[in-house]
């Protein structure tokens, strides 16, 4: 009663402007957007963009699809009017609605990073009835950039690739088209923005500063990614801004793919899914004969250490092989002895296998291009699956993961042991090469895990038979007029036909073989692999029992004698590749070899004997002891931290007419190994080892398991009578 007209007043304004915000929202409900796309084909872009509809509950409809399109080549050049003409018809309907609020976006190149709530509060702060894209670029007519208005801050030319508006003023403005389907939509819609008149009259803007729509052309390095807990944003650094809809025009769709990774939400930390939609297949309970039908191309380009192995992988694949139909390439003369083998082994699983040898000289795209070919004339054939030599695939469950994947075109990740050498890249230069993308390495390492649309794989891939038959039918896959290498034909091809392409490291897969510096003039090249590939080299020629000392000692160390141990060192192949690389050199010790290392002080009684450094083995046995003699030593001698240095390294040979035994001596040492390279009572009789302050024998040592026991005062020995045939031993003098 004692309110004052002007109090009074304030209240009935303020009761006003609270109404009008009410009725405001209630016209800005999500239950009034409709977001209008066009997509003529069913493309990778077009399946992500719905994808991302889907997560944040958007309401869309598409024009134009399985229609023919007529609107130009518009990733090149001009064009684009077809878009108007459909979406003219389509906003007919909607012409006298004052409430619906309609969003038009391309579809192809375009993710939602948020949902229709934060959209509609945004257009509605902007305050206007129309809102274009905006970006830094006039295009198509720059000769138009000077009749743009002014703005303090952010970017000043239209975009017709994002805009949101009220229905009836949207209808308004595309019933002015009466243009040809090639002509250009972004320069219809510049030229009515550019027109004051139409301009006040539709209330039109732009968002200058990237609140709602963000256009990636000449814009990337204004956009991060911003990490929460449990969500992945783009932000604008520029405008400190995060926008709604991320646009990758122009030359920015490897961007575009990139942040796709994470929007809306592509990773975990430590396992778990990345994209988790509903493209996933299993197969499970599909019985053997009705799995899907894949071509393994095998290709053997250059000299690949571990081939061997590599081969024996393809016979333990868990995949049913009466499914599986193999073509080998081989372009290495040295490996056909390989092939051989495997092939003596396994025809019987690989009955309808092609090898295509070295004889028949073949390039390497064009045998990549013959295998590719062999599946995609084949209708039966569901996938294709490529593997170079240099990739050593260790999840026999590969082909049944990547098929579930249900990707176009998928690969396996895969690196170099403990490098961030790997078989896919995150991005591209602009010149199309290698670029680190900002999650490489995270991803390299594991730290991210999930499934990566990237630029570039190679190595090992998994493509449908179904595209290869239809969006790659009447592409070269694998060959260039320029002398492009194969595998950046393979990629810029698979990229400019819309085609994406994944990276998987969900699961451990294998890993990847440097190859560069291995010799095949030795006899056994591998042996000389422990630098380049560690892995490989242990799984090969470390006894299989050897990482057990360290689980279970009691179970495998054993001491026959005091301070003398026994544990197992070597394979069964490390054993008889040392003793036949040995025998192939040939130069075993006698005479003035002899003189010259008793006048040195290292060995007191001479053998018949060569020494590492004389085949080049050197450096490569001083990492063994490094690597697998001194964790056991500091094991098993509390308190020695051994240096592993080593100057006498050698293969020892016993026979009854050469030197059947060795007298009683101290090494010169701290303490030695002496590793059994043969078997007793099948390569050998006799021989052993006594040590005479305590007269205890070791006479039937393991092949592949080392003696160690200390040298110079306490382990006074002498090496017991070979009898029959040849026995040999490793000796190594550690830390003399």
């Amino acid at each position: 009663a004692n309110m004052s007209p002007r109090y009074l007043l304030c209240l009935l304004a303020l009761a006003f402007f609270h109404s009008s915000v009410g009725a405001e929202q209630r016209k800005l409900s999500p239950d009034n957007l409709l977001v209008i796309t066009v997509a003529t084909e069913d493309t990778d872009g077009f399946k992500r963009f719905t994808r991302t509809a889907r997560e944040f509950n958007y309401t869309v409809k598409v024009l134009g699809l399985g229609e023919e399109w007529k609107g130009g080549d518009v990733a090149r050049t001009v064009g684009g009017g077809q878009k108007v003409r459909w979406l003219k018809k389509e906003l007919q309907k909607h012409s006298e609605d004052t409430e619906r609020i309609i969003m038009f976006v391309d579809s192809y190149d375009v993710i939602f990073a948020s949902g229709p709530e934060e959209l509609l509060s945004k257009f509605s702060r902007l305050g206007h009835k129309v809102v274009f894209s905006a970006e830094g670029f006039c295009w198509p007519d720059q000769r138009l950039a000077s009749k743009y208005p002014e703005v303090r801050t952010g970017k000043r030319y239209l975009n017709s690739g994002g805009f949101i508006g009220y229905a009836a003023e949207l209808s308004a403005i595309v019933q002015q088209w009466k243009y040809k389907d090639s002509d250009d939509d972004q320069l219809f819609y510049t030229k009515i923005y550019l027109d004051k008149t139409q301009r006040t009259k539709f209330n039109m803007t732009l968002d200058h500063r990237s609140r709602i729509f963000q256009n990636l052309n000449g814009a990337v390095d204004e956009v991060v990614l911003k990490f929460e807990r449990a969500k992945v944003r783009a932000r604008n650094v520029a405008y400190d801004t995060l926008p709604v809809v991320i646009h990758g025009n122009g030359p920015t769709k490897l961007q575009l793919n990139y942040l796709g990774n994470y929007v809306p939400t592509a990773w975990t930390y430590e396992g778990g899914c990345s994209i988790c939609d509903d493209d996933l297949i299993f197969f499970s309970e599909v019985p053997d004969e009705e799995m899907p039908l894949v071509y393994v191309a095998v290709f053997i380009e250059h000299a690949t250490p571990f081939m061997e192995e590599f081969l024996e992988r393809l016979s333990t694949l868990k995949y049913p092989t009466t499914r599986i139909r193999l073509f080998i390439h081989n372009n290495v003369v040295y490996h056909e002895r390989h092939i051989q083998k495997f092939w003596e082994r396994h025809r019987s699983l690989f009955p309808d296998a092609r090898v295509v040898g070295p004889e028949e000289n073949l390039k390497e795209e064009e045998a990549r291009t013959m295998a590719v070919e062999a599946c995609r004339k084949d209708p039966e054939c569901d996938y294709y699956f490529s593997i170079d030599s240099d990739v050593a695939l260790t999840n026999p469950d590969t082909l049944r993961i990547l098929i579930e994947e249900n990707k176009s075109v998928i690969a396996p990740m895969l690196s170099r042991h403990g490098k961030l050498w790997s078989n896919f890249w995150g991005a591209l230069s602009p010149e199309g090469f290698y670029s680190r993308s900002e999650d490489y390495i995270e991803i390299v390492q594991g730290k991210r895990v999930g499934l990566w649309n990237v630029p570039y794989i190679t190595q090992a891939y998994m493509i449908k038979g179904s595209v290869l038959r239809t969006k790659l039918s009447q592409v070269s896959l694998y060959m260039d007029e320029g002398g492009m290498d194969a595998d950046m034909v393979f990629c810029r091809s698979i990229r400019d036909q819309g085609v994406f392409m994944y990276v998987s490291n969900r699961d451990e897969f294998g890993r990847l073989v440097a190859s560069s510096n291995y010799n095949t003039s030795r006899l056994h090249p591998d042996m000389w692999q422990i630098f380049d590939n560690p892995v490989d080299w242990r799984e090969k020629y470390v006894h299989e029992n050897y990482s057990k000392i360290f689980e279970d000692e009691k179970a495998h160390v054993e001491q026959p004698c005091p301070d003398v141990y026994w544990f197992p060192a070597f394979s069964e192949k490390m054993c008889d590749q040392l003793v036949e690389t040995m025998e192939d050199h040939g130069q075993w010790s006698g005479g003035s070899h002899t003189d010259e290392r008793l006048a040195g002080g290292y060995e007191n009684v001479p053998t018949v004997d060569i020494h590492m450094n004389q085949i080049g083995f050197e450096k490569e046995w001083l990492k063994f002891l490094k690597d697998y003699i001194s964790p056991v030593t500091e094991k098993l001698y509390p308190g020695y931290y051994p240096r592993a240095q080593a100057i006498m390294n050698f293969v020892v040979r016993y026979r009854p007419d050469e030197q059947p035994f060795l007298r009683p001596h101290h090494d010169s040492s701290t303490f030695t190994i002496n590793i059994a390279l043969n078997r007793k009572g099948i390569d050998y009789e006799g021989g052993g080892c006594r040590f005479l302050r305590y007269d205890c024998k070791v006479e039937s040592p393991r092949k592949g398991w080392s003696f160690m026991h200390p040298g110079r005062l306490t382990h006074y020995h002498e090496g017991l009578r070979v009898t029959k045939g040849t026995r040999y031993i490793m000796v190594s003098f550690v830390d003399p």
